[in-house]
């Protein structure tokens, strides 16, 4: 950041999007700290890094309109425990509540990155989705990025606490993963004892 100012922490929110494990709950924190002490404009450091977020999730949407929906659903099929049914249903639900996906995705762990791939493969409207992309983007780079600023030398504390938030949603996921495949387990298991 200190090297290409406030166009750096642009370029890493965009790399965070294409490989989360770069988590921005440290680069926008650093960011706003960064502005604090003078050396980055505070507003450009919102502006740039809510172009990075952008940036990244069009490139991810991108990929999920090349793979497109009919090769998706064919990867579907050779899934094991996944069946066609669950993609439908998904399906269904993404044109229902697509743009709030969208809008509070940018906001979650792990989706904030994931939710721009489904958008991609359900062609939503781009300008929708850049839309929704942007303002979820912008809310949360900017609470990020003042937490950073107002904190101070104390920057590194935002991580702490979204690290438990991060934690949560983890767990939350892997509840339901958990859960998801027990049920399929147990159907398969009954499918295969009637036969």
């Amino acid at each position: 950041m200190e090297l290409m100012g406030a166009p750096g922490a642009g370029l890493a929110i965009a790399l965070e999007n294409l490989f989360p494990p770069l988590p921005s709950e440290v680069i926008l924190p650093l960011a706003g700290f960064t502005a604090a002490r003078g050396e980055l404009d505070l507003l450009a450091v919102i502006v740039w890094t809510t172009l990075g977020s952008v940036a990244g999730a069009l490139a991810l949407y991108a990929v999920g309109a090349l793979v497109g929906r009919d090769r998706t659903r064919a990867l579907v099929e050779r899934l094991p425990l996944v069946k066609v049914a669950d993609f439908d249903r998904t399906e269904a639900w993404f044109a229902r509540h697509g743009t709030k996906a969208v809008f509070f995705g940018r906001m979650i762990p792990i989706f904030r990155s994931l939710i721009s791939i489904p958008a991609g493969v359900q062609r939503m409207s781009p300008p929708v989705f850049l839309a929704y992309t942007t303002l979820g983007s912008l809310i949360w780079n900017t609470v990020f990025v003042l937490a950073g600023y107002r904190l101070g030398e104390h920057w590194h504390r935002v991580e702490e606490y979204v690290g438990v938030y991060s934690k949560g949603v983890l767990a939350a996921v892997a509840l339901l993963l958990v859960v998801f495949l027990a049920q399929r387990i147990a159907s398969a298991r009954r499918t295969r004892d009637r036969i």
